[in-house]
Parts: C-alpha cells; structure tokens; sequence
C-alpha cells in the first residue's frame, strides 16, 4: 500500500432498504467495511494534489454477516466477475470532497448488494398470438412466391 494512502473502518453500518430475495433488507456492520482513501485524478484544482478524496470501499461477501447462506451464494455467483477472491470494491473519485465520495461508494455498494440476491425470476411460456401465427404464414407464403418467380420456367 501506498504510504499516504489511508484506510479506516467505518463508523456507520450500511443500510441495504427491503427488495425482492431481502424482504427486511440488509444492514452490514460497519466493522466488515474496508474504506480506503487516496488521491483523485478527477477534479480539485489546487486540492487535488494534497487531498485524498479518492475512495475504496471493500466488502468480504463470505465473511459477512449481512447475507444469508442462499444470499451469499446468489451474490457471489452474480457478483463474480466483480470480485477479488470473495471481497467486492466499488471505487468513487468523481468528487472533490470526500465525504461525498464516501457516499457515492456507499450508494454503489448498497445498489450491486440489491440486485446480486434479488432471486431469478423464471421466463413464463407463452404461446403466439392467433394473429402472429396468421402473419408469419402469409410472410412465409409471400416468400415463397417471389422465389418462386425467380425460377426459369420449366421445359414441357
């Protein structure tokens, strides 16, 4: 790690409000949360180069409290392509201040949270309308006409 780059535990738990697969939504205790701050390349003017408004916010999905074993394993197949191992980072620079690039990253974590254990929902058969069915056979029918026409006539 850089040395100016910081890191700190949060002091507020994260909120998750009530969504489908979290019907009482979800609260993650601040003390799994991993904030990490460092600096912007974003804009700042004269501030950029001195501050670290830059934040990292890291959640272990197998070590958290929050989920329950069917949610784990939903997030984690979900969220797969976003992990580190098993650890979830959402990054957030666009910002000048930290406190609101804080709130960014929190808001981005509490959206991937809510949809990675939304369960599936399932594709429910259909059948095709009377009038779909009748307009794909005349289309069909159409077709083969002008190809038909396309053929040389037949020696008789």
């Amino acid at each position: 790690m850089h040395p100016r780059m910081g890191h700190t535990r949060l002091v507020d738990d994260l909120q998750v409000p009530p969504c489908p697969g979290a019907p009482r939504g979800l609260r993650v205790p601040a003390a799994e949360l991993l904030e990490q701050f460092s600096r912007s390349s974003g804009p700042g003017g004269q501030g950029v180069n001195t501050t670290d408004s830059r934040v990292q916010l890291s959640l272990d999905l197998s070590t958290t409290s929050a989920l329950s074993d069917a949610q784990r394993e939903r997030a984690l197949g979900r969220l797969a392509v976003r992990l580190t191992g098993t650890v979830l980072t959402v990054s957030a620079s666009e910002h000048r201040s930290q406190l609101e690039n804080r709130n960014a990253a929190r808001r981005r974590i509490v959206a991937l949270l809510r949809d990675a254990v939304a369960p599936a929902t399932a594709r429910r058969a259909t059948r095709p309308t009377k009038g779909s069915q009748r307009r794909r056979l005349e289309a069909k029918t159409r077709r083969s006409e002008t190809k038909q026409h396309r053929r040389p006539p037949r020696p008789e």
